[in-house]
């Protein structure tokens, strides 16, 4: 769609919803970006009146950024290489906390443009209920990688941004904040919403690997081999526990968000003790079975930062051939001697089944 009419679109889908007040959808809007200006009318916002722009209290701005250290710790480097892939096109990143609270700011902003500096700076608040439906507000809310162009913003006053954003998830799966990448008055990127969401992607990557761990695990479905920001990453500290996952690792395993503990013995269907010898085997990938009876190929690698030779995980004495004989013999005997459903569980065939159990042990 021409950029003209690009526009015209967007002023027309205005015009029905937030002049004529029409509760029908609007074809030419999202529907996620529809929900967010029903959202600011029904606090009484109008699109008409000025946003301020306001910056949060000097004491509460103290507390969002000791809560959000880890984060924009992890954001610096990743920041870094984005503001170099964006170039000269005129847009700067800006990083929020999950309330919409700005905790950093990389790239090139014009502080002589007053549209540039109101919001590309540390403690505004940007939140929907301060400044409307923006690239902030809908990311964290819909929690997904959204593009928003000039009049696709609530207010009138914001109408000269041009912003894609996607959420950024801790460790334990929560929503912790989000990434923006914001220019005025500037050529549609339609493209920035895909370096956003990877962006956003090694940010959580990079979080996850900071926090004290014993070992990590990189997880993908068999014929794609471990090695990017679009891995599973899995990491569990010398008892076995799970410590932190990315949304991709969550999404494989079926993990809760949250601080509820889990155990890597609950996930993988093998003794976890043998999850740290494969990171010791000279082939880089091994595949692991899981309770649900499906498979993956993983990548294990023992952190070298915070762990003592005093923290090394028991061995379970057993090489992991041995191990799977072991599950595969535990399997049948559940099935009462059923072959093929020890097998369906096992997710492998009957002839393996029989290959196995038929094999002196080691």
């Amino acid at each position: 769609m021409a950029t003209s009419d690009r526009l015209q679109t967007i002023a027309q889908a205005r015009q029905v919803l937030l002049h004529e007040r029409s509760g029908a959808a609007v074809p030419a809007l999202a529907p996620w970006l529809q929900r967010g200006w029903e959202r600011c009318q029904s606090w009484g916002l109008e699109p008409g009146q000025r946003v301020g722009f306001d910056a949060v209290s000097a004491s509460r701005m103290r507390q969002v950024q000791e809560a959000s250290r880890p984060l924009v710790q992890a954001a610096r480097p990743v920041l870094a290489e984005l503001v170099r892939a964006m170039g000269n096109i005129g847009y700067f990143a800006i990083l929020t906390n999950a309330e919409g609270i700005v905790i950093d700011v990389h790239g090139p902003v014009d502080r002589n443009d007053r549209r540039a500096d109101v919001i590309a700076r540390v403690g505004v608040d940007l939140s929907e209920r301060a400044v409307g439906t923006t690239a902030i507000s809908a990311a964290l809310t819909e929690l997904q990688p959204v593009w928003l162009h000039r009049g696709e913003h609530f207010f009138d006053d914001n109408s000269a941004y041009s912003c894609a954003g996607a959420p950024v998830f801790g460790p334990d799966g929560l929503c912790a904040g989000m990434l923006d990448l914001t220019g005025v008055e500037v050529a549609e990127r339609p493209a920035l919403k895909h370096l956003v969401r990877r962006s956003a992607r090694s940010i959580e990557n990079s979080w996850l690997l900071a926090a004290p761990h014993a070992l990590t695990l990189r997880l993908n479905w068999p014929g794609n081999q471990p090695g990017d920001d679009s891995d599973g990453l899995l990491t569990l500290d010398e008892d076995g526990r799970i410590t932190g996952a990315n949304p991709t690792a969550r999404q494989m395993l079926s993990l809760d968000v949250g601080h509820a503990s889990t155990h890597a013995s609950d996930v993988f269907a093998m003794p976890w003790e043998n999850l740290f010898d494969v990171a010791q085997r000279d082939d880089a990938f091994y595949e692991v079975p899981l309770w649900s009876g499906l498979r993956l190929q993983t990548q294990a690698q023992r952190s070298t930062a915070g762990r003592s030779a005093s923290s090394t995980p028991r061995s379970s004495g057993k090489a992991l051939r041995d191990v799977e004989t072991e599950l595969i013999r535990q399997a049948v005997v559940k099935a009462k001697g059923n072959v093929a459903e020890a097998a369906r569980a096992l997710g492998i065939s009957r002839a393996t089944v029989y290959r196995k159990l038929g094999s002196p042990k080691g």
